[in-house]
């Protein structure tokens, strides 16, 4: 059964992190920029999105070493910011699409939890009170984590958009040794919060 759960949970994570690539990919296009099209990465197939180590060997590591949350991410879709018909808010509008579609994947399903009736989750479909809040849960860690501001994740645009440029130095440090302090951050606990903050939210949002 443990075994169930956790494949579970990882294809959860794996079309949840590709759905957070597509809303990048799909507001890049709305906003002029053909790249993630042309690329063939508007799509739900997994094959297209699949990153070597934050789709697979990452939520593997977190997993076995008993961390208490899992996260991961899949290869980037390609943007050319050059496209944009927005040039001044466009690639934050890019940014925040990901968390975005994930906080809106939270959300929708866990209202579902809240307004159906528990009882009937185990007697019309066992399993899918399970589902629907893994969905829940990894989608609520998705969105807090891609918001942490050291690059390669989405946070980092942002930061990038508004800090001074005094502060530029800054930019380039965290362009070049952000995924080591990111690797360093997850594997050392520093981010054990996240599953503290998941909990609140998952409760306040599901009732449970």
């Amino acid at each position: 059964m443990d075994i169930l759960i956790t494949i579970l949970s990882l294809i959860v994570l794996l079309f949840s992190v590709i759905i957070h690539e597509l809303a990048h990919g799909y507001v890049a296009y709305s906003l002029g920029d053909p790249t993630a099209k042309y690329a063939g990465r508007l799509t739900l197939n997994p094959l297209k999105h699949l990153d070597p180590f934050g789709s697979v060997i990452l939520p593997l590591l977190l997993f076995i070493a008993g961390s208490p949350f899992v996260v991961g991410w899949a290869r980037p879709v390609p943007i050319n910011p050059y496209n944009f018909k927005d040039q001044a808010w466009g690639g934050l509008k890019v940014s925040i699409a990901g968390p975005l579609t994930n906080i809106a994947l939270a959300l929708f399903f866990g209202l579902l939890i809240r307004i159906i009736n528990i009882s009937d989750f185990f007697t019309v479909v066992p399993g899918m009170l399970i589902v629907f809040s893994f969905i829940v849960q990894i989608n609520i860690i998705l969105a807090i984590f891609n918001l942490i501001p050291i690059p390669p994740l989405d946070g980092s645009w942002i930061l990038f958009k508004f800090i001074p440029y005094q502060f530029e130095y800054l930019k380039t440090f965290l362009s070049q040794y952000g995924i080591f302090i990111l690797i360093f951050l997850i594997f050392f606990g520093v981010l054990q919060g996240l599953g503290t903050v998941t909990g609140l939210l998952f409760g306040v949002i599901t009732g449970m």
